[in-house]
């Protein structure tokens, strides 16, 4: 068996041959042991490798050296590490120069020259037109708010007040009767003196002397038309036409609907001491405010055309408007004393 082994420069064949005929186990049988042999590449300038148990088997690596924690600086502490934390973000952002609003806070904390002073001053009043145009946008607004509240005041307020003081001219009228009052027979302006039932519109309102916006019609109240060329007949006159006017919109507006009347719908007057009960007969959609002669005895356009006992309503049209008149008429077919009771028209 051979086994390598490092050339030596120094000794003969016969030391080599002599040294072949040593056992293993003797100390000189390499020239002293490997102890010797290290020894002899040392003096012979080869490179040293330590001899020791670890470089003969596997071995489990050393830990690496656990390093010891930085000793905070005294009166370093949590708001220094903030600083640096800070410092360090910086660094990576790269330099930040300083904001526009910064700038402009920097700019107006500087003192200002009165000449500058006054400039501002003056770029900051309002010119002419900035103050003619705030004029006019309020004045528009102003006019809008006044013209909502008087809309507001016409369609709703108006009725309010006029539906409430005609129920109480009503609940007076009738109190007056229950107590037996009699009638004067003949009526003051603005004084009532009977009540007009529409059982279809569910109507009930009182009727008063004259035609006077103050004194009936705006107060809710119908109006019978008793003075100079308008004048017409009462409903207990034995023939003639009851003319009655009466608000189609705003102020209690009772003739609102009055254009939903078909032929045969009762129109009842309600007096002290009788009902007259009267089916409707013909409408006359428009006609111009001067056509008075829808008042008369036997009225034109309403297709009578003998004297008898008629009624006759009269409202603006169109709605809203008072640029022309709507005419209803009406004929007698019963006079009932309120003795009997109520008529059948108000009964069922």
């Amino acid at each position: 068996m051979t086994a390598l082994r490092p050339e030596r420069d120094s000794g003969t064949a016969g030391d080599q041959g002599s040294s072949y005929g040593q056992s293993y186990g003797d100390s000189g049988a390499f020239g002293g042991g490997w102890d010797g042999w290290y020894e002899d590449s040392a003096s012979q300038g080869a490179t040293q490798v330590p001899v020791d148990d670890e470089t003969v088997a596997l071995r489990v690596p050393d830990p690496p050296p656990v390093r010891a924690p930085a000793a905070t600086p005294p009166g370093e502490g949590r708001a220094a590490r903030r600083k640096a934390a800070k410092r360090r973000h910086g660094r990576r952002g790269g330099s930040r120069g300083p904001s526009p609003v910064q700038e402009s806070d920097e700019a107006s904390k500087a003192p200002l020259s009165r000449v500058e002073a006054r400039r501002q001053a003056r770029a900051r009043k309002p010119g002419a037109a900035v103050i003619a145009s705030r004029a006019v946008g309020e004045l528009f607004i102003t006019t809008g708010v006044l013209m909502l509240l008087f809309v507001s005041y016409q369609l709703w307020w108006t009725n309010v007040r006029a539906q409430a003081q005609a129920d109480k001219a009503a609940s007076s009228l009738q109190e007056d009767w229950a107590k037996g009052k009699r009638n004067p027979g003949v009526f003051e302006p603005g004084q009532g003196f009977a009540l007009l039932h529409i059982p279809k519109l569910d109507v009930v309102v009182p009727i008063a002397e004259g035609i006077d916006d103050e004194k009936v019609l705006d107060r809710g109240m119908v109006g019978h038309y008793a003075e100079g060329a308008l004048k017409t007949a009462m409903p207990d006159a034995k023939t003639g036409n009851f003319g009655l006017a009466g608000h189609r919109n705003t102020h209690g507006e009772p003739f609102r609907y009055i254009n939903k009347l078909q032929p045969g719908d009762p129109i009842v007057v309600e007096t002290q001491d009788e009902y007259f009960v009267y089916k409707m007969a013909s409408i006359l959609p428009v006609t111009s405010p001067s056509n008075i002669s829808v008042l008369d005895p036997v009225p034109e356009q309403s297709g009578f055309e003998e004297p008898g006992r008629y009624i006759t309503l009269t409202t603006c049209t169109p709605e809203f408007t008072s640029k022309y008149r709507m005419i209803v008429w009406g004929k007698m077919v019963e006079e009932r004393p309120r003795s009997k009771g109520k008529p059948d028209a108000l009964v069922s």
